[in-house]
């Protein structure tokens, strides 16, 4: 089962030592960057994502200082652990906590046009293209009711 648990100093040189495969790496930002911008940006938001005992990923979200939404600004699975799941159930873990919110009914996230594998999964999630590309980087997001 898939869990989100805080970074702390007793999984933190864990979470950094977290890779995705070479061909992966122009996808995301290395985990230290991550934590290095939630600890300079207080409105992110980053977890270690466990699938029991295991290590298996970090996702952080974020209330966007400017435009006041949600977005998921990092998601990496392990590449140990890739294509288990645990992508999709990071996501659907993320999603639950944030729809808690009654403030809000948006999520956004962000992903490099190459990312197919990114793509095929947030769009069987639900997400859909807004028609924006930021830094080189096409929008999604997914709307839900409150």
């Amino acid at each position: 089962m898939i869990t989100l648990k805080e970074v702390t100093r007793n999984n933190f040189d864990d979470v950094i030592k977290l890779s995705v495969f070479d061909e992966q790496k122009d996808f995301v930002a290395d985990n230290l960057y991550s934590l290095a911008q939630a600890k300079a940006m207080p409105e992110c938001v980053p977890f270690a994502v466990y699938n029991d005992n295991d290590l298996v990923g970090y996702v952080m979200y974020c209330l966007d200082f400017e435009d006041k939404e949600y977005w998921i600004c990092r998601l990496m699975i392990d590449k140990k652990f890739q294509k288990k799941g645990y992508g999709r159930a990071t996501m659907q873990c993320v999603l639950s906590l944030l729809m808690k919110d009654r403030e809000h009914n948006k999520v956004y996230l962000s992903f490099e046009p190459e990312n197919l594998i990114a793509k095929k999964l947030y769009e069987q999630l639900g997400f859909v293209a807004d028609g924006r590309v930021i830094e080189g980087e096409i929008v999604y997001y997914l709307e839900y009711s409150r």
